[in-house]
């Protein structure tokens, strides 16, 4: 037990955001050996640092770990120290080695031993599952971003304490093994294998990565010889041909765009079901597998336009995020802001009859919405405390920080934005920067006054499209794709058809109707093609009740025929717009059973339904919350914020006071803040409600004659 002296020494370190700077990492050589069967993992971790102020303590990051007995101890070319404490401040995610006295100045190795286990939880070093010829088998996957590295192995995890990382993993000898760089020798051992992978350049800790599985996979080369592989579910490679195109493309893009070549010897893409969205980790980047995947035969334009936005996002940050790093989270928007404004501008270039900048307005619109709430935050963060991290990866860094860019790229002009932003990627390559390293580049280059510019904030509002115009666009666009029409044609159908589907249009849901009935008595009839099933299957279910089932039913048995992630998710989505509360309470009953439950947090359900939704959520929230921690947060805020009750937000608001954790607080607050806006905006209109009344019923349906009923 500590003494009240040695606990005084220890307590020092409680309550601190950031680690002291006693110390700095320079090079890990870290060793794991994860077990499959028995779901932990143990590791060796070997780190040299460079000790810069007198001190007889090391502090760095872990959580979630037992440190092995015994194994902690500090050399140096003189000699070797043990501490006399070793302490974990679990709150903190700290861990303090107390060597009793001071350790030499300069270079020295901590050596750390340390056993883990592969949580359910998807952040740090976790389990997942897949099946290979109808047998589930469990893999070892890594989400460290953003602060989940520590969960795997100790380190100084911070963004700008960047080291060199050497790594050796112990699998078994049938699974493929990935991590951030290639392998340079293999050992098999048996049933075992030991692969030992090259060395890597200097990068943060959250970007460090691994995944343990089987796999099949596709690969090619850039025209500068990286080699570049998607890896696929074992017997779904072709699945992957479409990414691997859109990578190769995307890179040779970058590279000329930046004037600076991708900086390691491959790249590898993996498909992952247990995953959320994707992750940029440096040379493996992780995705879910309908972010990844896309099969032609069985997806339509959406989700090909939806793969090759994230491949282009997660590749814009080999270069702003992995090559260029933000200096602290406070920064985020560098990262999250440029990559999502990178991938607009390579996939316009790569698809440009797509008019992807069109989409983005969308994007913008939803956000300056988003933006008027109480809660909501400038693209510059502070942040106060760990579980703040987690809450800013939000539309505000994403989409206001792509439009902030994309507003100066129009006020400098193209040729002038690039070539600054070539200079700020060589200038802070194998670095860290801040916004006002951004700034000055920009000023430098332009020799305009940038910083003044990029003050004001961006606040404004958006106006609903009426029904009429929806109608008219859905009279011009039809129900099939017509002869040289362009994909942003294509892309707007299933949103003109799914909306007025929503909004209940008679002749869009009888269309839908007969479409959908006549895709289930011939799977190749031509009046349902995969571009408009999404639209079809929200409009049948409009009508679905619990006392009249038979498209309710006939969709759920295609959901049971595929094995498609991105078709379960659109038929997921689809049974849950029906606006009958009976079936949507059925339809999260089932998903929370089954295998497809991983999905729940990007679903939403419909507005008839928010009762029932509202009633299963609270009657679940605490498997929910355990199983999805922060990812839940969207589930969360697309159910409620469809209220407009001022009693309802008080509601909310006292189920969650004691039931949340740290991560989501946002995201809820936010939820809550929207419900007001939305009694606000019920009230202002109520003055004006008979005028309303006379200008809705004028644009009325009724005159709107059949949508395209012919097949062709």
């Amino acid at each position: 037990m500590a003494t009240e002296h040695q606990a005084s020494r220890w307590e020092q370190f409680r309550g601190h955001l950031r680690l002291p700077n006693f110390a700095v990492p320079r090079r890990y050589d870290l060793r794991l050996k994860p077990d499959l069967v028995a779901l932990n993992f143990s590791g060796t971790v070997k780190i040299d640092v460079h000790v810069v102020a007198e001190t007889s303590f090391l502090v760095l990051n872990a959580a979630d770990l037992n440190i092995t007995a015994g194994s902690v101890r500090f050399r140096n070319s003189h000699e070797v120290l043990e501490p006399v404490e070793v302490r974990m401040l679990p709150e903190d995610e700290y861990l303090v080695l107390d060597f009793g006295m001071n350790l030499p100045m300069g270079m020295g190795a901590l050596e750390i031993g340390f056993r883990g286990i592969l949580n359910d939880e998807m952040k740090g070093f976790y389990r997942g599952t897949y099946e290979v010829s109808g047998v589930k088998k469990n893999m070892a996957v890594t989400q460290f971003e953003s602060i989940h590295a520590r969960r795997c192995f100790p380190c100084w995890d911070e963004p700008a304490l960047k080291a060199v990382f050497k790594i050796t993993m112990d699998v078994p000898s049938e699974l493929t093994c990935l991590s951030n760089m290639p392998v340079y020798e293999e050992k098999v051992y048996g049933h075992s294998k030991s692969l030992y992978f090259q060395e890597s350049p200097i990068m943060s800790t959250y970007l460090v990565a691994f995944v343990i599985g089987l796999f099949d996979y596709v690969e090619d080369y850039t025209t500068d010889g990286i080699k570049v592989r998607v890896y696929c579910p074992v017997g779904r490679s072709k699945e992957g041909t479409y990414a691997l195109d859109v990578a190769l493309r995307t890179l040779q893009f970058y590279r000329i765009y930046f004037a600076v070549p991708y900086a390691l010897p491959k790249l590898d893409m993996v498909a992952i079901h247990d995953f959320q969205g994707a992750m940029e980790n440096y040379g493996l980047i992780t995705f879910q597998d309908i972010a990844l995947l896309y099969d032609s035969q069985k997806s339509g334009d959406s989700r090909k336009q939806h793969v090759a936005h994230i491949v282009t996002h997660e590749l814009g940050h080999q270069w702003c995020g992995d090559l260029v790093t933000m200096e602290w989270w406070k920064h985020l928007w560098l990262n999250e802001g440029f990559a999502t404004w990178l991938s607009h501008l390579a996939t316009d270039n790569l698809f440009p009859t797509w008019k992807t900048w069109n989409l983005f307005i969308g994007e913008y619109a939803s956000t300056l919405r988003r933006d008027t709430f109480q809660s909501s935050h400038p693209v510059e963060v502070e942040i106060d405390s760990l579980s703040e991290i987690a809450e800013i990866f939000d539309s505000i860094i994403y989409i206001k920080g792509a439009s902030i860019l994309r507003m100066l790229h129009t006020y400098l002009g193209g040729k002038v934005f690039q070539r600054s932003l070539a200079l700020y990627i060589k200038k802070y390559a194998w670095s860290n920067a801040k916004t006002e390293d951004l700034w000055d580049v920009f000023e430098t280059v332009s020799g305009r006054p940038v910083k003044h510019i990029m003050t004001p904030e961006l606040l404004d509002c958006t106006k609903e499209f009426l029904t009429t115009i929806l109608q008219n666009s859905a009279q011009w666009l039809g129900w099939l794709p017509r002869p040289g029409e362009s994909d942003l044609e294509t892309a707007m159908r299933v949103k003109v058809l799914t909306a007025l589907a929503v909004f209940g249009h008679r002749y869009t849901l009888k269309e839908a109707r007969r479409r959908f009935h006549s895709f289930l008595n011939n799977r190749q009839t031509p009046l349902f093609p995969t571009a408009i099933r999404q639209a079809a299957y929200v409009a049948v279910m409009q009508t679905a009740k619990t006392s009249s089932r038979q498209e309710y039913n006939s969709l759920k048995s295609l959901l049971h025929e595929t094995n498609e992630s991105s078709e379960k998710l659109i038929i997921l989505s689809s049974l849950l717009s029906c606006p009958d509360p009976g079936i949507v309470s059925e339809v999260l009953e089932y998903i929370i059973h089954s295998e497809n439950k991983a999905m729940i947090p990007g679903l939403s359900v419909s507005w008839g339904a928010r009762e029932a939704a509202w009633t299963w959520l609270k009657h679940n929230w605490d498997y929910l919350l355990k199983t999805f921690q922060s990812k839940i947060g969207t589930f969360v805020s697309e159910t409620v914020k469809l209220y407009a009750s001022v009693e309802k937000a008080k509601e909310i608001k006292e189920f969650f006071a004691n039931r949340t954790i740290p991560s989501i607080v946002k995201s809820i607050n936010q939820s809550i803040d929207q419900i007001y806006v939305n009694v606000k905006w019920a009230e202002s209109i109520q003055h004006d409600k008979r005028k309303l009344v006379k200008v809705f019923r004028s644009c009325h349906s009724t005159s709107i004659k059949p949508l395209r009923a012919s097949p062709v």
